[in-house]
């Protein structure tokens, strides 16, 4: 399966122009009709994507969304999700790619997934909205269109207001057109899924048997983030919002709990320790432990 790590290589791949800027695109459908791969088989990339197709034939598939609504439709692209398409060429409509970086780059967007929830993996739902909403929303994104192509050099401070005029739009015409009970819980359901398989993975990767590929980094939450198929800041807003603590306040109480419990019920060394839960040198699991304990390991060895 094709996986695009950049917007300038999912253009490329779908057969349009090359993007204005390497964070941020916004193109109408009219301008890709006839230039656009009508028939996109499953691929994933490494960015948002927020779309109004107000009319045209064919659908667009995400995650395990296959009802892909006939009428004037709001539908997302979330990063590491798997999309496929199958359209006819007379799709109207806008739709614009945001990067992480683009994301960074104002306050506006540090609650993304709290704020607009629909938006989180394989829970973004493609839904039909009235004819009468069109307006509305095709004008924020012709703002944003215009405001993109000008020379003006502050151009995306107001992209970055319009986009979140935009999400904020949409969220208000989710709300009205999609049963948002059953979403939270789908929602709710799925991230407590994905805590789960976070939990187990940070266990077993520390297995002494475990199979791990080439260089893993045990320590970080992007290894992770990579096994579960998700962008890291999407896996640290999930478990943030469920525990509390972030992806790396699991790992590191993970590797602390083992750390003690070789401390105390084996004769290994620390070099042995260090070496076993994958630091880099027993200086940095030294530091580590002391770090989380107030104690080095050796003092923390003697004193039970």
């Amino acid at each position: 399966m094709n996986h695009f790590k950049t917007i300038s290589e999912y253009c490329q791949a779908i057969q349009v122009a090359t993007p204005k800027h390497p964070h941020f695109d916004i193109r109408n459908f009219e301008d890709n009709m006839g230039k656009v791969i009508e028939s996109m088989p499953p691929f994933r990339h490494e960015f948002y994507s927020i779309a109004i197709k107000a009319d045209g034939g064919g659908k667009a598939i995400s995650g395990h969304h296959a009802d892909f609504p006939n009428g004037v439709t709001v539908f997302f692209n979330s990063p590491f999700q798997i999309l496929s398409w199958e359209i006819v060429p007379d799709w109207t409509g806008y739709y614009i790619i945001l990067s992480q970086d683009f994301l960074a780059s104002s306050h506006y967007f540090d609650r993304l997934l709290d704020d607009f929830p629909f938006l989180k993996i394989d829970e973004s739902i493609p839904f039909e909205i009235d004819e009468t909403d069109l307006p509305e929303i095709l004008g924020i994104y012709e703002r944003i269109h215009k405001e993109y192509y000008s020379d003006h050099e502050d151009k995306f401070q107001f992209i970055q207001v319009y986009v979140l005029q935009l999400l904020n739009q949409i969220k208000r015409l989710f709300q009205k057109n999609v049963n948002t009970k059953d979403a939270d819980e789908q929602i709710r359901s799925a991230d407590l899924k994905l805590l789960s398989r976070f939990q187990k993975l940070i266990k077993t990767s520390f297995y002494p048997d475990a199979k791990l590929e080439t260089f893993a980094n045990l320590h970080s939450p992007s290894y992770y983030a990579g096994l579960l198929n998700i962008h890291p800041n999407h896996l640290n807003a999930v478990v943030k919002s469920i525990t509390g603590k972030t992806a790396l306040n699991h790992i590191h109480n993970h590797i602390l709990k083992l750390a003690k419990a070789e401390l105390l019920q084996t004769e290994k060394n620390v070099k042995e320790i260090a070496y076993g839960l994958h630091f880099e040198s027993p200086n940095n699991f030294s530091a580590f432990f002391k770090k989380n304990t107030q104690m080095t390991p050796g003092a923390y060895r003697k004193s039970k």
